[in-house]
């Protein structure tokens, strides 16, 4: 940072720059780590009409390739809803992501969606498809930690919307944990590349190969796949089963236009629930605490708290 003096600001961390400068492209210092961020206008340029000083914002981090010029007051939200605290607004870049994602996969009311991974990711398109209108939210990941956290944070389901929640077998083929999911949630099976035939979308939030591979086998045929999670370059996926089920595949990398705004909309509106996903809040001068935390697998977000004037 330039000036240490900017007002409030809480970033959540990013273990890829922590860690090894980036996920392909490295980043050089100087530079401001976090791009989840919310916090109160310290001063505004002449020609901003859109905020003034005083207003608790979040902050879209990245603005369109190929501007003619920067346009930063557009990529500032303003928190008009005083119940959104600027913790809960710094969750929403991912909850933007989650939007990109549940709009991908055109979920539509009364469908049957599986997630797989439990991250804030998972969790977030699992609580956004619920606002879509899906019927059923099945949440797969490996980990019994999660899995439980999940079950906690989202309940049984709400309003006619029933929310499960399972630990696949990590030791176990994509096949066998498809067949055991099937089997569990009621999900028809009728053939070895057809393992599931109830399940109208799948998002997939891990990027783990394994849990490619599952979502492909449980999605049923003409269904989507969105995949959302990023993990090896070069993963193996069965390109047998997707072609025969003519599967609709949709990459998902951040977010596009209308998301942010969509995502603010679904906060405002209250009807999402993002405080228990915020595990700590880290004073500045303790930064590096929260790196480490993050890195170790502790918590679900790590807020990092601004320089205070």
């Amino acid at each position: 940072m330039t000036d240490a003096n900017l007002g409030l600001l809480r970033v959540v961390l990013k273990v890829h720059f922590w860690r090894h400068g980036g996920i392909q492209t490295s980043v050089t210092t100087p530079l401001v780590m976090g791009h989840e961020a919310s916090g109160t206008i310290a001063a505004v340029g002449r020609a901003v009409t859109s905020v003034q000083v005083g207003d608790r914002v979040a902050i879209e981090p990245d603005t369109p390739a190929g501007a003619a010029s920067p346009a930063p007051e557009d990529f500032v939200y303003r928190l008009d809803n005083a119940a959104v605290s600027l913790e809960e607004a710094v969750l929403l870049e991912p909850l933007a992501v989650a939007v990109h994602a549940v709009r991908l996969a055109d979920i539509r009311p009364g469908q049957t969606v599986v997630i797989t991974g439990s991250g804030t990711i998972g969790l977030l398109c699992a609580i956004t498809a619920r606002a879509f209108g899906a019927q059923r939210i099945i949440l797969l990941d490996i980990t019994e930690t999660k899995v439980a956290f999940a079950h906690a944070y989202l309940g049984s389901g709400s309003a006619g919307v029933v929310v499960e929640t399972h630990r696949m077998d990590p030791t176990a083929s994509a096949e066998e944990n498809a067949r055991t999911v099937s089997r569990r949630f009621g999900l028809r099976q009728s053939g070895e590349m057809d393992l599931g035939t109830a399940v109208d979308t799948v998002i997939e939030a891990s990027g783990a190969e394994a849990a490619m591979q599952l979502g492909v086998y449980l999605v049923k045929p003409g269904g989507s796949y969105v995949q959302t999670g990023i993990g090896q370059p070069k993963p193996r996926i069965p390109m047998l089963a997707l072609s025969e089920k003519e599967l609709r595949v949709s990459g998902c990398f951040r977010y596009g236009p209308g998301d942010f705004s969509l995502a603010l909309n679904l906060l405002s509106r209250e009807s999402l629930n993002l405080k228990p996903l915020i595990s700590s809040i880290t004073p500045f001068e303790q930064a590096s605490t929260a790196w480490e935390m993050t890195a170790r697998g502790e918590g679900v977000k790590n807020l990092i708290e601004g320089v205070r004037d």
